[in-house]
This record gives structure tokens, C-alpha cells and sequence, in this order.
């Protein structure tokens, strides 16, 4: 029968404290600890997953029940040794605190301890994710951790270490785990790889490394996962093309690509990194490390394990061609796609788009560069390095023929100056170019009525054909109206009729609307009616058929009906041209 395969995490797991990787201050603390013999009755082992917690425990538990012990360095070959290695010994007791999180599993600990160990030195109870135990359950356990019998030690570890009550991590020694290091790791994969007998290239170990974020078991895991399906040799390739990943070199190429304009190329790149079955999620994330180690490169780091990618991969051209804001901003951008995207109609089109946008990211100007700009150059120019020249003096003229038709014509005013002794002795004379006085006449009714159509002011330009007289006073044009209806529409518009009569002509100037009284007086009409004028606004008139006994009240409200006063008087009122 074949012996059953381990898993590398298991196989690979340390013995003894020399084997432990990447926690020395926990190491060097426990060793000496226990040479002293200053052992304490409760440990708290908080930190990350994967990077030592319980087999700390358990190499603590072996030390200290060693037959040979208690010893820093277990022997291993005793009946304790491999009883605990095995996970088989009776008086060390492994509890998963997510499985026995009430309060009477706590009971039933607190009834085990008042019996003595069996065949060891120590009861030893390793409780893992204790952070998952009850409010209850911590409650129960405080007494016994507290003052438990001499021959108890608890070992409590966990990845949260804030959700564990402050009156359980005052009553324990806390030792605080951190993230193994990639070269750490890496070593340790060489390490699995030759006890395989599988060749590994270093790009491949390294992405695992990498991927792994400090994480021993997670490293091994997945080399475990990729040595299935490269067979005796693993490679980088092998693991984009199995596992669906972007890559640090694909991802580069599209970047360059948009970068310097060739947007065809990145997204027919992008296309086929779809198409190789790369997800959008891992698109995203590989942008985003990629922005990232480049923004840590232009910041001076070189060690690969901060940069995540070897120095050989860092493309010197695209860190040449941006700034520090500029690959910033990238990053930011991709770190925002990756939250928004989940809401996105499609993913893909969303990462398309941004890989668009990355060929305008060259020309990206911030604030605070504008700012320094400007200060450098208001610096330039108080100390002299930088010379101001005033441009040369140009008068434009606007010329009208009876036509309606106009034309813009510039023109730039040269000059050479000579001697002024010479001037005076040859008596020259020096023609200037005088601007003709801008004047409005009816006749440009049509092409300022045409401008305001196309701003979109349709009622203004129905309306300013009614004009019947213009003129013109200190730098003022006044529009002289009868109707009470175009007074009233075009009074609103009155910046408007100036943005049009700046685009027909290329003047800008103030202009007035004027109603023009009609020439019968509202004194010849009774109260009511001039009460029912101020109501509906508009003119009283009298009709010329019967200028003694009829009215007509020229209502220019849309909202109300037309009013009669009585069978002498009527509405007399605009035409609407929508209806």
C-alpha cells in the first residue's frame, strides 16, 4: 500500500524553536524563559494566520513536557515528544474556540483542571481562535486562568486579537506574530522544492512568495496547488497560463501602449488577456500592484520584496514618461474601479475605459504643480530670470453690408519708430487706424434673431422682430416696444439679446428695453377696468369701430382665459405663433 500523501504545510512544520521562521523575539523569549524556569500559567499568541501561533503552542507544550525537560530544545524522540507531534497526547488538549464557544464547554474546562496531568508534567490547554469564545465563556474562564492549579498552563491564540476581552489579555503573557518575509519564504520553498525533487525557477518562487502576503502556510498551499500541474519543473508561466493571471509583463505592455498613444495595441492587448481567461477582479488588482511598485521605485526602494516584483521587471521607460502625481493618480483610479466595478453594468467595459484614459495621463497637470508653477515663475519674474513682452497691439474691425452678411476681419498694427529729432525735423505725420462706431439699425433685427435661435432662446427670438425703433445714447442701445407681449418676453432675456449681439457682431454692449405708452390714456377708463389691467397686465385700448363704448384689454398672461367686461369690451391680445 502507498504511503498517504502530506500536504507540504504538515510535512514542513518545525519541530523545535530553531525551525520556526521569521518570530526570533518569540523564540529568544520563550527559550529563555524556560531555562529560567519562569513559566507562566496562561500565553496569549495573537497575529496573522499562517505564520506560527500553534505550532509555537505546541512546540512550547513539547519543551515543556519533554522527558529530558523542561527544555528549549525537546529531544523529539521521547514518548511525550511524538505523542504531541502526533497531536495524540492525553494531556495536551487542543480546543477550537469557533467550534466551543459556550459557556459550558468553559465549564466542563474548568471541572478537567482540578484533575492532574496523566503521564506529563503539564496539563496543557491550547485553545485556538479564542477570540471566538462567548461574553459568557470569557466570564467563566477568568477565575480559573487567573489562579489555575500549578500544573495548568493555557495557551490561547489568535488572528483578533482586539475581540478578546481586556480582562483575559491582562491575565496572560501576549506575544505578538508578524509576517514572515519573502526571502524568508522563498528559502523555505526552495527547501520543499528540493525534498520534492521538483526544479523551481526563482520568477515562479517569487510570485508565490509574493502572493502568499507573509503568510508560511498560505505559500506552501499554493505550492502545493502549482506543483501538481507543472509536473518536476515550475515555472512563471506555467502559472499564468494554469492559474488565469495577468502578470506583471502583460500588464506593463498595456500601460505602454496607452501611454504613448497606441490605444489600439493596449486594447487589443486587454482583449486577449480576456480572452486567456484572466477575470476582471484579477485585471484590477494587477494594475493596481503595478501602479504601486512603480510608485515605489520613483520613491527610491529597491528591495524587491517591498517593490513585489523583481528589479529586472520595473520598465524604466514608463517611470521616465511619468511623474510622481501622475503614477499616484493611476493608482488611485485603479483602487476606485475596483470598488466601483462590482455595481458596473459591464466590468470589462469599465477596465477598457480606463485604459483609454491612461493615454491622457502623460498630459495630467495637479493643483499643486500648478501652484509651484506659478510660484516659480512669480519668483523668475521678481528676480529677472524670467523677461514679460507686451503683445503687439491688435484692433479688430467689423465691417456690415445691407445684406445682413458679417465679417470679421483683424488686422495688426505695425508701426516702426524712428528718432523723434527725425520726425520733427521732416515734419512726418503718423496715420492711426481709427475703430468705427459700432451702430445698431433694424435691418440687424434678422442676424441677431438668428444668434439667439441658435443659444436656444426661441421666445426671444420670436419676439425681437418686434423692435420698431433703436437708439443708441453714451454707450447704451435702447430697444423701443409697443407690445406689452414682446416687451414682457424679451425683458427677461435682456443678457441674452447681449451674448447675441456679441456672436452676430463681435461687440459687446449694455443694451435697454422701453415700452412705448400708446397714445389713449388709461385716464379715459373706469376703475375696474384699470384694476382688471393691473391683474392681467398689458395696455387698455380703445377700438377705433366704437371708440366710445368699447375696450379691449391686451392680456399677455398664457395661464389665464381672455377677459370680457361687458358687450362694449373685449381682449384684444397677441397672436401666438405655437398655436
Amino acid at each position: 500500500m502507498a504511503a498517504s500523501y502530506e500536504v507540504t504545510a504538515t510535512r514542513k512544520r518545525p519541530q523545535d524553536f530553531d525551525r520556526l521562521v521569521g518570530q526570533d523575539f518569540v523564540v529568544s523569549t520563550l527559550e529563555n524563559a524556560i531555562k529560567e524556569n519562569r513559566i507562566a500559567h496562561a500565553y496569549l499568541f495573537s497575529g496573522p494566520r499562517g505564520v506560527g501561533k500553534t505550532s509555537s503552542a505546541r512546540l512550547l507544550a513539547k519543551a515543556l513536557n519533554c522527558e529530558k525537560g523542561p527544555t528549549p530544545h525537546p529531544c523529539g524522540e521521547c514518548d511525550s515528544c511524538r505523542s504531541i507531534a502526533q497531536g495524540k497526547a492525553v494531556d495536551v488538549i487542543e480546543i477550537d474556540g469557533a467550534s466551543n464557544t459556550s459557556v459550558n464547554d468553559i465549564r466542563a474546562i474548568k471541572e478537567e483542571v482540578m484533575y492532574p496531568p496523566q503521564t506529563s508534567r503539564y496539563k496543557i490547554y491550547i485553545i485556538d481562535e479564542v477570540h471566538m469564545l462567548s461574553t459568557s465563556a470569557f466570564n467563566a474562564l477568568l477565575k480559573t486562568i487567573e489562579e489555575p492549579p500549578e500544573y495548568i498552563i493555557f495557551i490561547f491564540a489568535t488572528t483578533e486579537l482586539q475581540k478578546v476581552p481586556a480582562t483575559i489579555r491582562s491575565r496572560c503573557q501576549q506575544f505578538r506574530f508578524n509576517l514572515i518575509g519573502q526571502d524568508l519564504i522563498i528559502g523555505c520553498l526552495k527547501s520543499a522544492a528540493e525534498d520534492l525533487d521538483i526544479e523551481a525557477d526563482e520568477d515562479a518562487l517569487f510570485w508565490i512568495a509574493r502572493e502568499s502576503t507573509g503568510s508560511m502556510r498560505d505559500a506552501y498551499t499554493l505550492f502545493d496547488q502549482v506543483a501538481a500541474f507543472s509536473g518536476k519543473h515550475i515555472t512563471l508561466q506555467k502559472i499564468r497560463e494554469k492559474l488565469s493571471i495577468a502578470g506583471f509583463a502583460a500588464i506593463s505592455d498595456i500601460a505602454r501602449a496607452a501611454l504613448t498613444g497606441n490605444t489600439e495595441k493596449a486594447l487589443s492587448s486587454l482583449s486577449t488577456l480576456f480572452d486567456s481567461g484572466v477575470s476582471a477582479d484579477q485585471i484590477i488588482k494587477d494594475s493596481a500592484e503595478f501602479f504601486r511598485t512603480l510608485m515605489l521605485y520613483k520613491a527610491g526602494i529597491r528591495r524587491p520584496e517591498i517593490l513585489g516584483s523583481a528589479l529586472s521587471d520595473i520598465p524604466e521607460d514608463i517611470i521616465s514618461m511619468l511623474s510622481d502625481e501622475q503614477i499616484e493618480a493611476a493608482l488611485k483610479a485603479f483602487l476606485n474601479l475596483y470598488r466601483d466595478v462590482r455595481y458596473s453594468l459591464s466590468p470589462r467595459f469599465e477596465i477598457e475605459l480606463m485604459v483609454l484614459r491612461l493615454s491622457s495621463l502623460p498630459s495630467l497637470v495637479s493643483p499643486s504643480s500648478l501652484v509651484r508653477k506659478l510660484e516659480d515663475m512669480k519668483k523668475g519674474i521678481a528676480e529677472g530670470s524670467i523677461v514679460v513682452t507686451a503683445p503687439r497691439k491688435t484692433v479688430t474691425v467689423t465691417a456690415r453690408n445691407a445684406d445682413d452678411v458679417r465679417k470679421e476681419t483683424a488686422f495688426t498694427e505695425k508701426k516702426e519708430e524712428a528718432p523723434s529729432e527725425e520726425k520733427e525735423d521732416e515734419g512726418e505725420t503718423e496715420d492711426i487706424e481709427k475703430e468705427k462706431p459700432f451702430t445698431l439699425t433694424l435691418k440687424d433685427l434678422p442676424a441677431i434673431q438668428e444668434a439667439l435661435r441658435k443659444m436656444g432662446k426661441s421666445i426671444a427670438a420670436r419676439y425681437i422682430t418686434s423692435v420698431e425703433k433703436i437708439e443708441e445714447n453714451d454707450g447704451v442701445i435702447t430697444f423701443h416696444l409697443s407690445k406689452a407681449l414682446a416687451y414682457n418676453s424679451l425683458k427677461n432675456d435682456e443678457k441674452s439679446i447681449s451674448a447675441a449681439i456679441a456672436s452676430a457682431f463681435g461687440e459687446s454692449i449694455a443694451i435697454k428695453l422701453k415700452l412705448e405708452e400708446k397714445e389713449n390714456s388709461d385716464s379715459a377708463f373706469s376703475p375696474q377696468m384699470k384694476e382688471l389691467k393691473s391683474f392681467f397686465g398689458g395696455n387698455l385700448i380703445k377700438t377705433k369701430e366704437d371708440e366710445d363704448s368699447k375696450e379691449i384689454v391686451e392680456n399677455h398672461a398664457t395661464e389665464h382665459e381672455p377677459v370680457r367686461t361687458d358687450e362694449n369690451y373685449g381682449l384684444d391680445s397677441e397672436p401666438d405663433e405655437d398655436n
